[in-house]
């Protein structure tokens, strides 16, 4: 009878480079220390992240909608 193997908890995807990886992790490490460290700040830059999508859509809706009147 075969072995059952044990999940791994917090395997990062196969592949790419230990760089990516590294770098991936140091983003993910940042964002977690500027939440932990200044809440107000990183909610205003979700909130300013937000309104800028929201505006890039509303020009792309435009956009596409006035293609379609031509």
């Amino acid at each position: 009878m075969p072995r059952k193997s044990t999940p791994q908890v917090m395997s990062m995807k196969s592949g790419g480079s230990i760089a990516k990886k590294i770098l991936l992790g140091l983003v993910v490490l940042a964002v977690i220390v500027m939440v932990i460290k200044f809440p107000h700040d990183s909610a205003e830059i979700v909130g300013d992240a937000r309104d800028n999508g929201e505006t890039v859509v509303d020009g792309l809706v435009a956009f596409f909608r006035a293609l379609g009147e031509n």
